[in-house]
């Protein structure tokens, strides 16, 4: 079925990744790129003997949800997948997306899901962007048929599955502040002055990576990676910055001649400003430096983790543990409603920031762990502090170790709060502790309009 065309597919619902399903001769068909209700040509992209993956190629009937998408790069640009989709749908389908998980994985009983909690911001939400400079932008096929010639310099986004093409963005509506004309700015003082773009094929060129920070108390970042070590031209870019953008409170740059564009191994060198920004959060602080992990969307990661808090419902005399706590944000957020609270992160700059978030706001009653979970959540350590009342715990996407979940079961708090921003392996992980634990709320939480990523919040309670 590989290329063939498939007419006139009615489009009935969004399934995972945010792709829609459709069928045709009883077979499933994923669609990209589509709404629910839309009626549609599918050119098969793959076939396997249960399912089949496609592309819209010809609309006969559109959706009434669809909307027009706000963004020109929609459609190219991997990063607004859901623009077409009015925002109720788009909450109402997270929601479905964390009981169908639920549903399939946990085979746990679990109470109603509650409705998702939108986000105030649907554009301009985020405040960290990464850029990358390339030799290599993405033409389409009309400018490729066209056989001009092209400055082929672009600084933007990776094209979906394409790890060398970048789409030259003009305008992003995913951060507000200066991010714009920051980037457009330095692109065309770049070609001004004939600087070299990073060509990841050879891993060569100057101008590697551009990464812009921006608080909701009006501070910014920002961060250039160079891929060369040429003083000179490094002087210069960061002179422009530092000329044109007086309101940038941080301004840094690394060398990365690395294989790849992590820099959390490399010394990063402040050219001006301040080594770090600062968030604020019910009058608490928290400093956010260059390798320090922050929840991208500032305002709704306040309603996060005041649900994650409502759910905990401490009363002043708890120990409560906060598993992979990062920067410490969550453990001093709920710090002032229990009697102690234990972090613990396997990145051990994180836990360096969450301490001193921890000293800046005068927190006094905060212990932080740096090192693996699942070697760290021991019995000796079990054996050297208090038993937790309430545990805390935010994975990554990757969810928690089984070792972990293990110990969790060992530990026998009688209350977890389990943030995920992953809810399939959240589903895997409480089929595990459902042998103890049972199920008393779920909060989906909205970080991330236009795209099909959901947060998720759960209380369990132990079994009695």
């Amino acid at each position: 079925m590989k290329n063939k065309i498939v007419p006139n597919i009615l489009i009935e619902r969004i399934a995972s990744e945010g792709k829609c399903v459709g069928h045709h001769e009883e077979k499933v068909v994923f669609v990209s790129g589509v709404a629910p209700g839309d009626v549609v040509d599918v050119r098969i992209t793959k076939g396997k003997s249960s399912f089949m993956e496609g592309e819209p190629v010809k609309f006969h009937q559109y959706s009434k949800d669809r909307i027009e998408p706000f963004c020109s790069h929609f459609g190219t640009c991997g990063g607004c997948k859901w623009q077409h989709i009015n925002y109720d749908l788009q909450k109402s389908y997270k929601r479905q997306q964390v009981l169908d998980q639920f549903q399939r994985i946990a085979k746990v009983q679990i109470p109603e899901v509650l409705p998702t909690l939108g986000s105030e911001k649907t554009k301009y939400y985020r405040n960290k962007l990464d850029f990358t400079f390339s030799n290599k932008k993405w033409l389409t096929l009309e400018q490729i048929r066209s056989e001009e010639d092209f400055d082929r310099n672009a600084l933007g986004f990776h094209i979906p599955k394409m790890f060398d093409k970048i789409i030259d963005v003009d305008h992003c509506y995913l951060q507000g502040g200066i991010s714009n004309d920051v980037r457009n700015e330095l692109r065309a003082f770049a070609k001004e002055n004939k600087l070299s773009f990073y060509d990841i094929r050879n891993q060569e060129g100057l101008l590697r990576n551009l990464i812009i920070r921006t608080t909701s108390t009006g501070q910014t970042m920002v961060i250039v990676q160079f891929g060369e070590s040429d003083p000179s031209s490094i002087d210069l870019v960061m002179e422009f910055l530092n000329q044109k953008f007086p309101e940038i409170t941080s301004l840094l740059y690394v060398i990365n001649t690395k294989g790849n564009e992590t820099f959390h191994d490399l010394e990063l060198v402040t050219y001006s400003g301040l080594p770090y920004i600062e968030e604020e959060m019910e009058g608490l602080k928290f400093r956010v430096g260059p390798k320090s992990f922050y929840q991208t969307n500032s305002e709704q990661a306040y309603e996060l983790y005041k649900v994650a808090r409502d759910f905990a419902s401490l009363k002043g005399d708890e120990i409560v543990y906060d598993l992979y706590t990062g920067t410490g944000t969550i453990a001093n957020f709920v710090a002032k409603q229990a009697k102690q609270v234990i972090g613990v992160e396997y990145v051990e700059a994180a836990i360096e920031d969450a301490k001193i978030n921890s000293q800046i706001n005068g927190i006094e009653n905060t212990l932080f762990y740096a090192g693996d979970m699942k070697d760290i959540l021991n019995e000796e350590f079990i054996q050297n502090h208090a038993a937790p009342d309430v545990i805390i715990t935010d994975p990554p996407r990757a969810g928690m170790d089984e070792k972990v979940v293990q110990m969790l079961l060992r530990l026998a708090a009688p209350k977890i709060v389990y943030v995920s921003c992953n809810p399939a392996t959240q589903a895997r992980d409480l089929a595990l502790l459902g042998e103890q634990y049972q199920v008393e709320k779920i909060q989906p939480v909205d970080m991330f309009p236009q795209t099909y990523h959901v947060e998720n919040v759960v209380l369990l309670t132990l079994k009695k």
